[in-house]
Formats: structure tokens, C-alpha cells, sequence
């Protein structure tokens, strides 16, 4: 009696300890579950401030919760619904599970037992408009407005105490807009969306939701699971997901809103993000340039080489007298038209054409002998001797002609101005 005397006040100061480390916030771990010592339990309880993280769930926004590494926040949508809320109440019983709900107006006026069942069982309880429409993204904000308002009243309404009402609230079908979100969070409600969905809405069988919900969480590695309570297939999965989230090593985290007697958990804006960097992560995006607000916008003129009182490190390459001349942009003439022009049957024009070189050879041949002396014959050019000599054209001038005579060029080439 007395051993077990002692054990008993060892684990009641450690659930003690542990209560202080939560900030007063009851945490259900799984030794202390009555009846069910395998039970997965609530690891511990996370008070957040809606003002300073007013949207949450990296379904659709940056933030989320600040989770460590295998920890699960249980959400639920649509209740509540007795068929089907009150067997997922007793499972989560059970397991000493804590989980936050999203409760319709409409079902709150309808079962209004229901939403003091949840309070009483310790769950967190936001709203999740009167109605559930889902067309948040393009009503009038005035309409989204009484969608709002319509939840919140009809649950706190059902409740003994509304003060109970967290200041939580997920958008119909996660269609969120701008205008609603900024009306919201004007009014110190906090968005929330998801980590990642089990698609229990959907005509899928339990297993499927299972695995899931399963897949889905260990590719995110922690985060906030969508889930509903209206849904037979929620009610038969949920068993298995709660045991294989204890066997894979996952912790149940509650989260409740901070209050003036509850402040907020402390934790750093890098904790928010589902996957931190780290120093071994290199980051692309380099920071933005700061905008730096000036005294003065008068600009200085650029100081003069004098103004340093320093002279030039080198000479100048060429001679100032060459400097100088280089700097008068000296007018030259234009040339003339005669400068270019080529005499009509000239050697150039011949070597031009499609004429043979042979046949330009002898021409110039034939010019050296008219202006051989009189009296000296000039050689003849000696012949190859690998080539019979080709006969000589009509249009060139034979070696013993006085004057050659041009030889007007062929019409396929323009002629020389």
C-alpha cells in the first residue's frame, strides 16, 4: 500500500509538472485514461492568439499551427449530427483525444445538446457560418457577414456558457475570399483552413479515408487533419486512424484560443511555417530591398579632378599638339567620279570577264610588241609543251597589229561608269 501510495503521488506531481508546462491547460496523456491504458491520449494542449496568427493551415495559406515534428491537430465539420457526432465523441473518449470542431448554425439550433456535449467533453468549439454555403468566394460581404453571425449566435446560444465559444472559424468548403477573411480577422476571429483532408465528404469507402488520411500525414510529417462528424465512413475509419497514428509514434496536440487568465503559448513566427528552413537549407529568394527614407532628396554634382587635388596617374598617349588636332574634326574632299573609272577594254576589264587568262596573256603580249624598237622582232613566248596553244579568239588582237583593238566586255557583267 504504501509503494503504490507513493507511485501514485510520483505520477500525479509528473501530470502536474506537466500541466505547468502547458500553462494551466488540461492535457489527457494516455497513462492517465481511465479504463484504457493503450489509449493514444492528448499530448498537449497549445494555446494560440488569433491576432497574431489570424490565418492558418498550409492548404491555403503560408502559416500554420506551430507544430513539432509528429503532432496532429483532430478537426471535425458539419455537426453536430447525434447519429453520427455522438459515436465520434465516444471514440475520441476512448483514446482521451481532444479535437477541435467547426459547428453550423443550423445544426446548433437543431441539436443544441449536441454542442454542450462537446463542451462538456472538453473539445474546442468554433463555427462554420449558419448554413454551410458554398459559395463564400463570390457572395456580397454583407450576405457572408449573416452567414457569421448566424453561426455564432445559434452556438453560443446552445451552450450554458457562450464564453466557451473559441473565436475559430473555417470557411464552408475552404471557398475563401479576401473580403470575408479581412472581416473576419476585424473582428478577432482566427481563419482556419487545413494541412491536409481525409476526403471523408466523398462517396469513398472507410479504409479509403483511412489511408488517406494515413498518406497524407506522413507525406506532411504533421499538420492539421480535416475531418467530419457527420459521416458514417468518418465514424468506421476513425478507430483505425487514432490506433495507426499510435503505432507510427504521432502525438494528439488541443488547441484553445488565449484568453486574459490564458495567454498564449510562446513560440517563434519560424515555428508557424509547416517546414522551417534550416541552416543547412539554402534559400532562392533573396530579402527585398529595404526602402530607406532619405532627410534630403538634393543630389551633389560629381566632384572635378581638381577638386581632388591630385593629378593623373598617366600621360596621355598621344602628343597634346596630336590631341589637338585630333579634336578638329577635319572635312576631307570627296573624291572624284573619274577617280574610279576604268578605260572601256583595258587589261581590268579583260581579267574581269569570263575571259581565259591565256587570252588576256596575249593581249598584253601583243601591246609589248607594238612598243618593241624598230627592227628587233620580240620573241615569241615560248609554248608549253604539255598543252596544244588554243586557237586565239575573234574579239583579241592578233601580235602584229599596230594598236589593239578593245574588246567591248560581255553583256552578262555591267560595264564601268
Amino acid at each position: 500500500m504504501i509503494g503504490s501510495s507513493v507511485a501514485f503521488r510520483t505520477r500525479s506531481w509528473v501530470v502536474l509538472g506537466l500541466g505547468f508546462l502547458t500553462l494551466g491547460s488540461p492535457a489527457a496523456l494516455a497513462a492517465d485514461c481511465p479504463g484504457h491504458p493503450d489509449a493514444l491520449g492528448t499530448s498537449r494542449t497549445l494555446v494560440v492568439d488569433p491576432h497574431e496568427h489570424p490565418r492558418i493551415g498550409t492548404m491555403q495559406y503560408r502559416e500554420t499551427l506551430p507544430l513539432k515534428d509528429h503532432e496532429v491537430v483532430l478537426t471535425f465539420d458539419d455537426g453536430p449530427l447525434p447519429k453520427y457526432s455522438n459515436q465520434v465523441l465516444q471514440i475520441l473518449a476512448d483514446e482521451c483525444v481532444k479535437a477541435t470542431f467547426f459547428i453550423i448554425g443550423g445544426q446548433a439550433k437543431a441539436n443544441p445538446e449536441g454542442v454542450r456535449k462537446l463542451v462538456t467533453a472538453g473539445h474546442t468549439v468554433g463555427t462554420h457560418s449558419m448554413t454551410h454555403p458554398l459559395t463564400f468566394d463570390r457572395m456580397p460581404i454583407e450576405k457572408a457577414n449573416a452567414e457569421i453571425n448566424g453561426g455564432i449566435e445559434w452556438t453560443s446560444a446552445a451552450m450554458t456558457d457562450p464564453s466557451a465559444l473559441a473565436p475559430f472559424f473555417r470557411i464552408p468548403g475552404l471557398m475563401r475570399a479576401e473580403g470575408v477573411e479581412n472581416l473576419l480577422i476585424s473582428r478577432g476571429i482566427q481563419v482556419w483552413s487545413a494541412d491536409f483532408p481525409a476526403d471523408d465528404w466523398r462517396h469513398v469507402s472507410p479504409d479509403r479515408v483511412y489511408q488517406l488520411a494515413i498518406q497524407r500525414l506522413e507525406a506532411k510529417g504533421k499538420g492539421i487533419l480535416l475531418l467530419h462528424d457527420i459521416q458514417a465512413r468518418t465514424v468506421a475509419a476513425l478507430p483505425k486512424i487514432i490506433r495507426d497514428l499510435k503505432a507510427r509514434g504521432y502525438r494528439i496536440v488541443h488547441v484553445v484560443p488565449a484568453t486574459a487568465d490564458r495567454p498564449a503559448t510562446p513560440t517563434a513566427p519560424v515555428e508557424w511555417l509547416l517546414h522551417p528552413p534550416s541552416e543547412t537549407t539554402p534559400i532562392a529568394r533573396w530579402p527585398a530591398v529595404p526602402n530607406f527614407v532619405y532627410t534630403q532628396t538634393q543630389t551633389l554634382p560629381a566632384p572635378d579632378l581638381a577638386d581632388l587635388n591630385a593629378q593623373p596617374a598617366h600621360q596621355p598617349l598621344l602628343p597634346r599638339r596630336t590631341m589637338a588636332q585630333a579634336n578638329v574634326a577635319a572635312i576631307l574632299p570627296a573624291p572624284g567620279r573619274d577617280l574610279f573609272a576604268i578605260p572601256e577594254g583595258s587589261l581590268e576589264v579583260l581579267l574581269s570577264t569570263t575571259l581565259s587568262r591565256r587570252a588576256a596573256t596575249r593581249l598584253a603580249m601583243a601591246a609589248e610588241t607594238t612598243r618593241a624598237p624598230k627592227g628587233k622582232a620580240a620573241k615569241p613566248q615560248a609554248r608549253h609543251t604539255s598543252h596544244a596553244t588554243p586557237a586565239t579568239p575573234k574579239h583579241v588582237a592578233q601580235p602584229n597589229s599596230a594598236t589593239p583593238r578593245p574588246t567591248r566586255p560581255s553583256k552578262r557583267y555591267p560595264t564601268a561608269a
